[in-house]
């Protein structure tokens, strides 16, 4: 048996808890940015959302492709009183919706937890195979 199918269960848990890493952190950026009308180009705050890619052909794990801005419509509430306002008294949010973002990190924490799961039952095989061989 080669090495890299040894550790190949090893390789795939890490990379899927490296990758819901990054999307809880894409999430919390997304949340903290929730009212955030103007991101230093004088536009709203546009969510962020993760694409992945397998790192390799068959059976392999999952790596960060690309973060991109979700270009879905922006949000507009009334609020005249603002100085970012426009002429008709509107206000261009980000499109960032709580629930969403709160789903989306509910998923990634549970695959998180998934993966840290594969990687505790691993060991244990481990460990009851040079149990077996003693």
């Amino acid at each position: 048996m080669s090495i890299e199918k040894v550790f190949g269960p090893i390789d795939i848990a890490v990379s899927g808890m490296r990758a819901q890493g990054t999307q809880m952190e894409i999430v919390s950026s997304n949340i903290a940015n929730a009212r955030t009308l103007d991101n230093g180009q004088g536009q709203p705050y546009r969510r962020l959302e993760m694409v992945l890619r397998a790192e390799n052909e068959g059976i392999s794990g999952v790596a960060v492709d690309n973060i991109v801005e979700d270009m879905s419509a922006l949000q507009r509430i009334p609020d005249p009183g603002n100085p970012l306002a426009d002429a008709a008294g509107y206000v261009t949010m980000p499109n960032v919706q709580m629930p969403i973002e709160m789903m989306n990190l509910s998923i990634a924490s549970r695959a998180y937890q998934a993966s840290a799961a594969v990687l505790k039952r691993y060991q244990k095989m481990v460990e009851t195979t040079l149990e077996l061989l003693r």
